[in-house]
């Protein structure tokens, strides 16, 4: 369990802990909500549900329907993916407006908190158990500050700065920055891809959009086939999942998969190098941890070390990979316990 801090604002002066905590994990497509008795010392589970994120006209209207004819808990706070901003937050792809204080006013003034939903991947870090982490590279016990990384409906990536006994998590808009190639396949996935978004960042390439966008572009200019059956399968399926669970058998899925692991260990690299990740690199999202076998160690590390004069240093932080699935939304549950 990693020793997490709170790194703005003073602890809740009250000496009795909430009894009921409300966690959503947000997101453009889908929103999980999950609900929480909590005794002084740990988290309880008592209620979980899954929503289409567009099928609602706001949070508020998520909540009220989640909470049905129960009593509005104490706490509330919802993890959510975009920026935030002193409260207030934007979802991509959802016309939502979201304001911490309002949302309170409509809650019977019960505290609700916004925080980006990498920085609730953070903060759950303090609530995994060592079976909730697969080591993909062990590197060396060291400290230092912490980077988190998740591919999923989009990509998402955040810090945990150390002050030296306790981690601090903060989010950042990190998938956003350039993609930037490094072979000629690359090169020519680049000018394909800004043939079709014009600015290509991460985001485009290291989620579930980004797994299709490597194979119309195996098929489109590389000229691989893809099967009947597969095709027709992606037109009533998941697209990144069909890719996905053929992985291991179909030619262009191997390689769309191969190429996206390799993008992963590279951006992974990056992000270790920026944010002098030396206490290690966790891997969440929903992607990675349901293809764990798919991954080619050594040619993840490969491409994970291979940043010049910086390889020393990359070669002892240790990765892991984050398999809870739950971990932004007791994420979130912690940061509602111990912020005011």
């Amino acid at each position: 369990m990693i020793p997490i801090g709170i790194s703005s604002g003073q602890s809740c002066p009250s000496t009795h802990p909430p009894h009921t905590l409300l966690a959503a994990d947000i997101g453009g497509t889908k929103s999980n909500l999950a609900l929480y008795k909590y005794d002084g010392s740990k988290l309880v589970l008592t209620k979980e549900e899954k929503y289409p994120t567009k099928d609602f006209k706001g949070p508020d209207a998520l909540v009220y329907k989640f909470i049905g004819q129960e009593s509005i808990p104490d706490r509330i706070c919802l993890g959510v993916a975009g920026p935030v901003q002193e409260g207030k937050a934007k979802i991509t792809n959802v016309p939502w407006e979201m304001d911490a204080e309002r949302l309170s006013a409509q809650f019977d003034k019960h505290p609700v908190f916004i925080i980006n939903d990498l920085e609730a991947n953070a903060y759950g870090l303090a609530t995994l158990e060592q079976t909730d982490i697969h080591p993909l590279h062990t590197g060396k016990i060291q400290t230092g500050n912490i980077a988190l990384i998740s591919p999923g409906t989009g990509l998402g990536e955040a810090g945990l700065f150390r002050d030296g006994t306790h981690y601090f998590p903060f989010a950042t808009e990190g998938g956003h920055s350039d993609f930037s190639p490094i072979t000629e396949l690359d090169d020519e996935l680049l000018v394909y891809l800004r043939g079709k978004f014009g600015h290509v960042s991460w985001e485009r390439i290291l989620s579930g959009p980004g797994i299709v966008n490597i194979f119309n572009f195996l098929r489109e200019e590389r000229d691989m086939d893809a099967p009947g059956w597969l095709l027709d399968r992606m037109a009533v399926h998941d697209m990144a999942a069909e890719i996905s669970e053929n992985g291991e058998t179909v030619a262009i899925c191997v390689e769309t998969m191969r190429i996206f692991f390799r993008y992963l260990a590279t951006e992974a690299g990056n992000l270790a190098l920026k944010l002098k990740a030396t206490g290690g690199i966790y891997i969440g999202g929903g992607i990675v941890p349901k293809n764990v076998k798919k991954i080619d160690y050594g040619a993840f590390m490969k491409a994970f070390r291979e940043k010049g004069r910086m390889k020393p240093l990359l070669e002892d932080i240790p990765i892991h990979i984050i398999l809870n699935e739950k971990t932004a939304l007791t994420g979130a549950a912690w940061y509602a316990i111990n912020k005011c």
